[in-house]
């Protein structure tokens, strides 16, 4: 185990090191400068030279770079360019607002791929099992760009029963959630319907209906059970997707998390505070997945006695 946990920890600061070191090249190499955009086109040659100088700008490519990896093995993240605070405060302030919506939006899949996915595997190729994996297409297919301001059009402007944008308690929380779940719903029920489906053909099963178990028991004591396995690999994969994916809700709904923070750095250059939300979206993505190996040998008595 320890092994396991050692390789683990050398393959996840490898991932963390290449993920560094690629945003830190891209967004050296987007068009744009950041000295021009703190002090707008019109500025002074000399205030333009100085405040580069200031920045740490006027260096090569590379010496920043090692400087970046030094500060970063101290844990400092650096000094916003347009906040001109430190980017590790920037980030205590965003950070759960994002995992708010990314644990409402996680919810609220669950609530509805659960039973949907059970439904559907019930009656495999009647109406139902039809209907479920026809709602389970449409919400893989809508985009978040186009479903967030479907949603806000509706609800906020037509009705009027949801805030706009904001983060103004439970209701402006509804529509980023439904927007972000929807669809990792949508791709968990297929997920239930698909394991459960190969789970109830296996031989226990009959086994438990032959011994006169009703079937709402074979279902959700024995088959739901088996079929977990490849669910929990789906809902830690898509967990770390949602705090990525939350960018574009995050920016649509005026959600004031590490999205809508990143997209306000990359808009302003912002190097320090880019590399940084860059990293914590990775970071958190690596300890969730390790976290769901470490479920794995819970759920599963095969890989814990293997």
């Amino acid at each position: 185990m320890l092994e396991a946990v050692a390789a683990r920890l050398v393959s996840a600061a490898v991932v963390v090191l290449g993920v560094c070191t690629l945003v830190f090249l891209l967004i050296h190499l987007v068009p744009g400068d950041p000295v021009e955009a703190m002090l707008g086109e019109g500025a002074r040659p000399a205030d333009r030279a100085a405040l580069r100088e200031a920045l740490g700008l006027d260096r090569p490519v590379m010496e920043q770079y090692l400087t970046y990896l030094s500060r970063l093995a101290r844990l400092d993240l650096g000094v916003s360019f347009q906040e001109q605070r430190p980017v590790i405060d920037l980030l205590r302030e965003r950070f759960p607002a994002t995992l708010e919506l990314a644990a409402v939006a996680l919810l609220l899949a669950l609530v509805l791929a659960i039973p949907l996915g059970v439904l559907a595997a019930s009656y495999r190729g009647g109406p139902i099992d039809t209907g479920a994996m026809g709602l389970s297409l449409l919400g893989v297919a809508i985009p978040n760009f186009w479903l967030g301001p479907l949603l806000i059009l509706v609800f906020s402007l037509w009705l009027g029963w949801t805030p706009v944008s904001g983060r103004d308690g439970l209701a402006s929380l509804i529509l980023p959630a439904v927007t972000l779940g929807t669809g990792l719903a949508a791709v968990l029920a297929r997920m239930v319907r698909s394991s459960l489906l190969e789970v109830l053909g296996e031989d226990y099963i009959r086994t438990a209906r032959a011994k006169g178990l009703s079937g709402a028991a074979v279902l959700w004591r024995h088959a739901l059970r088996n079929a977990w396995l490849p669910v929990l690999t789906l809902i830690g994969l898509q967990l770390g997707g949602l705090l990525g994916g939350a960018v574009i809700t995050e920016t649509v709904f005026g959600w004031p998390g590490v999205g809508s923070l990143l997209i306000e750095a990359i808009q302003g250059r912002d190097y320090p505070v880019v590399q940084a939300c860059v990293l914590l979206i990775s970071l958190s993505y690596l300890l969730i997945n390790t976290l769901t190996d470490l479920v794995y040998t819970w759920v599963d008595p095969r890989i814990r006695l293997g």
